[in-house]
């Protein structure tokens, strides 16, 4: 069992600005200065997460940022992942297009009208995508390498009468 993670130790400066961001408005630099004072009083992570009520990793993430970037690990990261891989290449978007431009049925499914989760369901199934994606990514692959918008299909009400265009449009026989 690896030993349990600490805050290094705190400077004068460090360890007012930490009580200071215990009055802060914000909740992540409210939460980041409980851990981490509460990790220089020799507390150790899953008791500081026991006492907080949050997870034992949140306590080790926030002593880990703090002892690498000091400070700083105050200040919240960006929302985004550092690294995004796209789920479909060009090639395999080109074949998603082609793909939604057939009837779902030929792929074994019930209805004749494409959803989200439904491509992204296919496209797997097909090899587009090495696991199953969601449909909001099938959503963004389309409107960022294709420049195509999802739009919801609509079923519109036909009748099998063969006289029925021209009844609609109003004319009389």
């Amino acid at each position: 069992m690896k030993p349990p993670i600490f805050v290094r130790e705190l400077s004068e400066n460090e360890r007012e600005r930490l009580e200071a961001g215990l009055r802060s408005k914000d909740a992540f630099v409210l939460r980041r200065c409980q851990i981490l004072l509460a990790s220089a009083r020799g507390l150790s992570p899953p008791k500081i997460a026991q006492s907080l009520g949050c997870a034992s990793q949140t306590a080790r993430n926030a002593i880990r940022a703090f002892n690498e970037r000091g400070l700083d690990a105050l200040v919240p990261g960006p929302p985004r992942p550092k690294h995004v891989h796209a789920a479909f290449d060009g090639k395999s978007a080109e074949k998603l297009r082609e793909m939604l431009h057939r009837c779902p049925r030929e792929f074994s499914r019930e209805s004749s009208l494409w959803t989200l989760e439904m491509a992204a369901d296919v496209a797997f199934e097909e090899g587009l995508t090495p696991e199953r994606v969601s449909g909001e990514t099938v959503r963004a692959t389309l409107s960022r390498l294709l420049g195509v918008r999802w739009m919801r299909a609509k079923r519109w009400i036909t009748s099998p009468d063969p006289l029925y265009e021209r009844k609609k449009e109003g004319a009389t026989v």
